[in-house]
């Protein structure tokens, strides 16, 4: 949200964060540099909280200094239960939150908190707070556990971010019902269904997948033609608007992936059994099917476009539950079940994707980290999954599907990518939109890529996405490609669901949603809901219109928080996994730079920790933002992105989820 000014006033608005030493930082733009947003000095912060959306008073600029100010007003808070760790002092208890942003404790009356709960983790609902000169207060929601403990860990990660934990049970009858009424839905339904049940069909997902959402399907008509379809679970034909499994969904917005669990955003009878695309059943589905001439498969130089596309309401039945290694064996072996199919598919999926990258598609992917958890879920190996084509396969058909669906509708309705837009007369859809990187941080890279001897071609503050999968293939394989990737990552906008189209930068798309994933995530829901109108010829209303509208930035902000929660819940078993290993040394990369030291990923295991600026040596260290490094006054030792080191574990705190290193070096040699 950028900050706006009041009129004549010094006064402005905007979303504020701040750091454990009691600083803050007033965004003045979603993607502005730091160096634009308002510092907030240490004790002008009036009670304000991370997130929290608050009005400031500019001070007087002065030149070549960071614009200052101070809050007068907290407008809302961004979130009002926190988790932390209970401490007792004489006269009351104090909640020392997880989150370091949090710069204050929480006091708690001593008479209101149970017996033994020092030391122990708890969820904290904070009090009006409106007094900086007076500690904040709380009251006890929850006693969560022991500090350290694995359900205590990853419950306290979830709660912090304001995220539910368990379905509340009315919501689990209610999914009893839908399960109970499915087998009349079904036969009622298979009549006005395209019937897919005899057509070659099969899923292909990870090996402990429990919940399916699409399937392939393929076959070679008469005339050589072949016709792909890509089916996915139909959440929407069980799940009606406004019941109360579907309220609480949208709520949810999407399931949440941590390391030792799913928690489901539908009830597990629907996520992993009635919805599911489960082997030998028939099941409910809504299809993408697209058909593509022979030669696409003969000619080399042919491109791969559907001849033909088609969308609607189908029942399958999967003939094969494949792993996504089970389908790697049978296309390396050349035999197995369905391979002429898996390789018709792998084929095709082939040449989409050097379409797509020729178009500008941006591919910066790596190998999936998996821990080995024992029966009590700690972690007692790390092993890198790598990605396979079949992986790939899979990807590009639902990339397909996906974007299809998309300009299937954005044309019908009139977008604004044609030029026709509409607004809302004809309705509305909702995107996946990934915007341009903003020109401040692509001079920012151009800058920094410059002083390594590349260059990146920039027009008017733009750069084109074909230039950016030129640099990044010319790197492949050097010693700075790992750096230059992680300086580009960094530089890329946030996609997110909006109903106003503007394509897709990172994939190069005109149009782009989000189809093949209803089990888990409610914006294809949405989607699915939409595109039934519009086949049947239906109008919106506009009260749909909004409530669209408002779902899609309700959906972006809880995929963010589910985002944040899962890669939590990995520096918790990360930092768990390197606890039992202080001292040993391994081999690691610099994966980000900083004024007080530099961070280290361990090679093997992504584990990260910090190297602190006092253990890199007597010296006096300097930080250059522009650069991604920090430089030695003295010795000009440099630490820079994706330099390769070797690291000693020398400290973990698992409660924090933090990692110590130090760097090792072999003097013997």
């Amino acid at each position: 949200m950028i900050a706006k000014k009041a009129p004549e006033t010094s006064l402005v608005e905007g979303i504020i964060t701040t750091t454990g030493k009691g600083l803050g930082f007033v965004s003045l733009g979603e993607d502005s540099p730091r160096e634009e947003d308002v510092r907030i000095e240490a004790g002008f912060l009036n009670t304000a909280l991370p997130k929290d959306r608050v009005k400031i008073r500019l001070n007087a600029r002065i030149p070549d200094m960071q614009q200052t100010g101070e809050v007068v007003e907290v407008l809302k808070r961004a979130k009002e239960t926190f988790v932390g760790t209970l401490e007792k002092a004489p006269d009351a208890y104090y909640l020392i939150p997880q989150d370091n942003r949090v710069y204050v404790d929480i006091k708690i009356p001593a008479e209101k908190v149970p017996k033994d709960a020092d030391k122990k983790k708890a969820l904290v609902k904070l009090l009006p707070w409106t007094d900086p000169k007076k500690s904040p207060e709380g009251e006890i929601v929850e006693i969560i556990g022991t500090a350290g403990d694995n359900e205590t860990e990853i419950r306290a990660i979830v709660l912090d971010k304001g995220l539910p934990m368990e379905l509340p049970e009315e919501i689990e009858e209610e999914a009893h019902q839908i399960k109970k009424n499915a087998p009349v839905l079904l036969k009622k339904e298979i009549p006005s269904r395209r019937d897919f049940r005899t057509v070659a069909t099969f899923t292909i997902d990870p090996e402990d997948a429990k919940d399916f959402d699409d399937a392939l399907s393929l076959q070679e008509l008469p005339d050589g033609t072949i016709e792909i379809g890509v089916h996915i679970a139909d959440v929407s034909a069980y799940v009606r608007p406004h019941m109360a499994i579907d309220e609480e969904a949208r709520s949810r917005a999407t399931s949440i992936y941590l390391v030792d669990r799913v928690i489901p955003m539908f009830p597990e009878i629907l996520s992993n059994d009635l919805c599911s695309l489960n082997e030998a059943e028939d099941k409910l589905t809504f299809s993408a099917v697209f058909t593509f001439p022979p030669e696409a498969l003969t000619d080399p130089k042919k491109a791969v476009y559907p001849a033909t596309e088609w969308f609607g309401r189908t029942v399958i039945h999967s003939n094969k539950r494949f792993s996504y290694e089970e389908a790697q064996k049978v296309i390396d072996k050349k035999d197995g079940p369905f391979y002429r199919e898996l390789n018709i598919l792998n084929t095709l999926a082939k040449k989409i994707e050097k379409q797509n990258r020729e178009a500008g598609a941006i591919e910066m992917k790596s190998d999936e980290v998996k821990f080995i958890l024992d029966e009590n879920k700690k972690p007692i190996g790390v092993y890198r999954k790598p990605l396979q084509e079949t992986n790939k396969l899979i990807e590009q058909f639902m990339l397909l599907a996906n974007r299809k669906v998309a300009e299937f509708v954005g044309k019908k309705i009139g977008d604004g990518t044609d030029g026709n837009d509409t607004g809302d007369e004809k309705g509305l859809f909702v995107y996946r939109i990934h915007d341009e990187p903003k020109p401040e941080r692509l001079k920012l890279l151009q800058t920094f890529l410059a002083r390594l001897g590349y260059k990146l071609p920039m027009k008017e503050g733009r750069a084109t996405s074909q230039d950016i999968n030129r640099l990044l293939d010319s790197i492949k394989g050097r010693p700075e490609e790992s750096m230059i990737n992680t300086a580009t990552i960094r530089t890329m906008a946030k996609a997110i669901y909006t109903t106003n189209n503007i394509g897709h930068y990172g994939l190069a798309f005109d149009y782009y949603t989000h189809f093949t994933s209803p089990i888990r995530r409610y914006p294809d829901v949405m989607v699915h809901r939409l595109l039934a109108h519009y086949l049947a010829g239906e109008p919106v209303t506009k009260d749909e219109m909004q409530e669209y509208k408002s779902l899609s930035a309700h959906s972006s902000e809880m995929e963010k928080l589910a985002s944040d929660a899962e890669r939590a819940s990995i520096k918790f078993k990360q930092a768990e996994y390197m606890s039992e290993r202080i001292g040993q040394i391994f081999e690691g990369t610099v994966s980000g730079v900083a004024e007080w030291g530099v961070f280290v990923e361990e090679n093997e295991t992504k584990c990260e920790g910090l190297v602190r600026i006092g253990d890199l040596g007597q010296d006096f260290y300097i930080f250059e933002k522009e650069n991604y490094r920090i430089i030695g006054k003295t010795s000009r030792k440099t630490f820079t992105l994706g330099d390769k080191v070797k690291i000693k574990v020398k400290a973990v705190d698992i409660e924090r989820k933090t990692i110590d290193y130090e760097l090792f070096t072999d003097n013997k040699k």
